[in-house]
């Protein structure tokens, strides 16, 4: 694809997405108010067109994450140039983690989003039961079968895995150097792969918006439209936070690197699954100049490790909850729980509703009643479309950044892109 062609076909895959988005919400309402005895084949299709395109997704998942980052680590070669950048970056994860959790916990205080809410019944929320176990955790990083993880598309096990192999290479001698060339050959093809796949990204679009509106109508989005205007206000001011942060080390370089992350952070938004960004932010990246064994490298940590808009929901969440039931948490509980949340949040990579998973196991342990989620549950899909978006946003902005510590961020296109 020539240099040329590349931006008026990113712009036409924009352009494609954003009216898929218009289409959605207007086709869903229309379903909703004046078609509603054609609701239930409403969902269907959108169950069909997004669900088609996520496991088309999924397919590639595993082995552009293994290949990616086996190449990046082969590439990278020394084991002291792996930990110092791992080690970099794994220091930005945690900072920005704790970052998120603030802005979360001081928005929720200031805008008090629970003020005036009648918590309704309780309802049957077992099926989100995940307490955090430390133990178990730590045992669960460790794949027993690569071939299980990557059928599962659990990213912090293949990442482990990819790691290790990676590391290994440089001792196969001239077998190493064979896996080496494969594993970037196989980059090539997945990322090849992707583009295909990327083609249906506006049906997924269409469908994920179209479903939602069409069983919940716009009726859902008045009622809680306080609630969602404060939680996208702070996430708006997340955004700030981040980019600030990230123009404080790449300066005028982040200018370029905001507009090629358009579409990955459009595409997340829209359907809500980070899953479904991850190779076109891939892309994007080496676009930008990040090297593909840095982007490589980086993306799968910060899957696993460096989920910003899904960690500040926690604080954001938990405080709604204790005010829509009129609990006084003391700023000292507070503070303990954003720690807490700093551990728990780091357990739950690859686990559906991952956010609410987390909200459920940390809420008992301070007092506050696990039936709150159920005022979350109804508007969740809005919520996770925001925290998607800030969660490519933010992973963009640490590889970028982590090229640009190494001195190997280029003005261009990358080098090695693929």
């Amino acid at each position: 694809m020539g240099s040329a062609a590349q931006p008026a076909n990113t712009r036409k895959r924009t352009y494609a997405i954003l009216v898929a988005l218009v289409l959605g919400v207007v086709s869903g309402l229309a379903v909703h108010s004046f078609l509603p005895a054609y609701v239930h084949d409403a969902e269907q299709i959108a169950s069909l067109l997004t669900g088609l395109f996520l496991r088309l997704i999924r397919m590639v998942i595993a082995p552009l994450v293994f290949a990616t980052l086996v190449s990046g680590i082969g590439k990278l070669g020394d084991d002291t140039l792996v930990l110092r950048v791992g080690g970099r970056v794994l220091l930005w994860f945690i900072c920005m983690s704790f970052l998120s959790l603030i802005i979360g916990l001081v928005a929720a205080n200031v805008l008090r989003p629970g003020a005036g809410f009648s918590a309704p019944l309780p309802s049957d929320i077992s099926s989100l039961k995940h307490p955090f176990q430390p133990i178990d955790f730590i045992l669960h990083i460790v794949p027993t079968s690569i071939l299980d993880s990557m059928a599962r598309n659990d990213i912090l096990q293949i990442v482990v895995f990819s790691v290790l192999f990676g590391l290994s290479l440089p001792a196969a001698g001239k077998a190493g150097k064979t896996m080496l060339a494969w594993s970037e050959e196989l980059s090539h093809i997945m990322l090849r792969m992707t583009d295909m796949v990327m083609v249906l990204a506006p049906l997924a679009v269409f469908g994920s918006i179209m479903g939602s509106l069409a069983h919940s109508g716009i009726d859902i989005l008045i009622q809680f439209g306080r609630f969602l205007l404060e939680f996208y206000s702070t996430i708006m001011a997340q955004w700030v936070v981040l980019t600030g942060l990230a123009f404080c080390v790449l300066g005028p370089r982040l200018k370029p690197l905001i507009k090629n992350l358009v579409q990955p952070v459009l595409l997340g938004f829209s359907t809500a699954s980070s899953e479904s960004a991850y190779p076109l932010l891939l892309e994007k990246l080496e676009e930008s100049g990040v090297p593909a064994r840095i982007a490589g490298f980086v993306l799968p940590l910060g899957y696993s490790f460096n989920l910003d808009g899904s960690i500040m929901f926690q604080s954001f969440g938990a405080i709604f909850i204790a005010q829509a039931y009129g609990i006084h948490l003391p700023w000292s509980q507070q503070i303990l729980m954003v720690l807490v949340m700093m551990l728990s949040s780091k357990g739950i990579a690859g686990v559906p509703r991952a956010s609410l998973v987390t909200l459920v196991a940390v809420l008992p342990q301070f007092g506050l009643p696990e039936s709150g989620i159920a005022l979350i549950l109804g508007i969740d899909h809005f919520l996770d479309m925001a925290r998607t978006a800030t969660n490519v946003l933010g992973n963009g902005y640490a590889a970028a950044v982590s090229a640009k510590w190494e001195g190997v961020l280029s003005d261009g296109p990358a080098e090695d892109t693929v």
